[in-house]
Parts: structure tokens; C-alpha cells; sequence
């Protein structure tokens, strides 16, 4: 049976020497790129590699033609492949990613390998908090690589671009939640992007309000009651943040919910706010 949304520290660890999975270390800091490269380094799930959510699972923010494509812009298909296949991923290889972040990172990695098509894929509930709660060992050694032979299959996801939204604000077409903090929603606050606020007519959902104070998802019966309070229908819904990475996270607790369908906008607000001709919204 493939995990395809969360896997409990107990599942995984029936499963760490298991050479058909693979452990993805996501740890980040937005403030400091070098933290999460350190923090594997002095001590990681045993079998776990790295990925840094700059390098390995982001793009180039520039575009050909000098557009600003925001801050963490998806990479490009087939050199995310070649990514993949250098951790050892193969079709039928169980990726499980987690973080120390309530999955704040680890989401990002699930909806991408589910973007080139992979489904079985879930985020470490609880995240290394979780393993450790569980009193579950930590390793300072390199992994092992093999490399895999992943191949490219049909998206299991969608995403829109800040044209689609755009085209769409008018007619109120998409409804559109942001996964940022409520402040830095309202305009409040700011220090990451150049200007505050929000695009006009989103809701916000801090994707933090999905987890228990334990750090674990909330059930699928709770995520389903509060979210259907906010999108009466997921396929016309599309989830954005700062910068299309904690968006992922209401993308994973939708899904945690039977809640299918609802898109990423990749570029999110660092995108969105690049270009003056967009309109901005704040909440006083």
C-alpha cells in the first residue's frame, strides 16, 4: 500500500531500511539557507538525504525575458527528474519528506513529486519532533546513493499562473487562500516582500491552523469541516502564500480532507507583488 498524504514516525520506522523508500530531509530556514544543510549534518533520520528547498526544489527567479518569477519559482521538469533519480528514486519507490517545521517544507517536495506524477509520496506527520517523540534515533552518517530511474507521468496536480488569476479577479472564478501568517495577510508586518497586503479577494487560512499543538495534521474529519467553511468547491479553488511553498501545506490538507482538486499558484505573493499593474489589497 503506497502512503500518499502523511506516514506516522511508526510506520516509517517499520520501513528505514527498506530499499524501495526513500527519506527526504526538507529542513529550511527562509532567513538562513545554510541552517537546514547544518541541522541534517549534526543529526538526520538514519537513510535520510538532503534537499534544500533553494537549490534543489526551486528554479531560476529570473526568467529569459528579465520577469521576476517570485522567490521560490518551480524548476524545470526535467531537471527535477534528474534530482530525483540522483536520490535514488525510482517509479515505484514510497518518498516520505519531513522537516522540523510542522511540514511546512516537506509539503513543497509532496506537491512537486506529485506535479512530475508521483504518487506515492507523503510528509512525515509530526516531523522529526514526532520521530524523536517516539524515541527513535537520529544518525550523523551519509547515506548511501543509488541512483533511480524515475520517469516523467501525467501531473496529479494543477497549477495557475498570476495571468490566470488575474484574468479572473474580475468574475471572482477562482477562490483563492493564502497560507501566510494573518498579519503579513492584512499587510502587516512585511519583511520578506516589497510590498504588503494581499491579491484582492483571497481568504486567509495560516497554514499552521491545519496541525494540533503537537505538531501532528488534524484529523480528516476536522480539516474537512474547517475548509469546507472556506471553499464550497475545491476544483475552482487555488492555494498561494509567500511564495508557493506553505501554500503546499493546505494543498496536503485538503487532500488529507477528500478535499481534491484545488490548484498552486507557484509564484504567489512574491510574484503577484513584483508587478505594480496588479492590484493589492490590505486589511486595516
Amino acid at each position: 500500500m503506497a502512503f500518499t498524504t502523511l506516514v506516522s514516525a511508526t510506520e516509517l520506522a517499520a520501513h528505514l531500511f527498506d530499499p524501495a523508500w526513500v527519506v527526504l530531509d526538507c529542513r529550511h530556514d527562509l532567513g538562513n539557507p545554510d541552517f537546514g544543510r547544518d541541522a541534517y549534518e549534526n543529526g538526520h533520520i538514519p537513510n535520510a538525504q538532503f534537499v534544500h528547498l533553494d537549490r534543489d526544489l526551486s528554479g531560476e527567479k529570473i526568467s529569459a525575458d528579465g520577469t521576476f518569477l517570485g522567490r521560490h519559482p518551480l524548476p524545470d521538469r526535467t531537471a527535477f527528474i534528474l534530482t530525483l533519480r540522483r536520490l535514488g528514486i525510482n517509479d515505484d519507490t514510497q518518498v516520505v519528506a519531513y522537516d522540523a517545521h510542522g511540514g511546512m517544507f516537506a509539503a513543497r517536495l509532496w506537491w512537486m513529486l506529485r506535479w512530475v506524477g508521483h504518487n506515492a509520496v507523503a510528509v512525515l506527520d509530526g516531523g522529526l519532533q514526532a520521530w524523536q517523540a517516539s524515541d527513535m534515533f537520529l544518525s550523523t552518517e551519509p547515506s548511501p546513493r543509488t541512483l533511480g530511474t524515475l520517469t516523467v507521468q501525467p501531473s496529479l496536480v494543477t497549477s495557475v499562473s498570476a495571468d490566470d488569476l488575474l484574468k479572473g479577479l474580475s468574475a471572482s472564478v477562482h477562490t483563492i487562500i493564502d497560507a501566510r501568517a494573518p498579519d503579513r495577510f492584512r499587510g502587516e508586518n512585511e519583511t520578506i516582500d516589497p510590498v504588503g497586503g494581499h491579491i484582492p479577494g483571497a481568504k486567509n487560512r495560516f497554514f499552521k491552523e491545519n496541525l494540533q499543538d503537537d505538531g501532528r495534521f488534524k484529523s480528516a474529519d476536522q480539516l474537512r469541516s474547517e475548509l469546507s467553511e472556506l471553499i464550497k468547491n475545491p476544483e475552482t479553488a487555488v492555494m498561494q502564500c509567500g511564495s508557493g511553498v506553505t501554500a503546499c501545506h493546505n494543498l496536503l490538507a485538503l487532500e488529507v480532507a477528500g478535499l481534491t482538486g484545488s490548484a498552486l499558484y507557484p509564484g504567489s505573493w512574491s510574484e503577484w507583488c513584483s508587478d505594480p499593474a496588479r492590484p493589492v489589497a490590505q486589511t486595516v
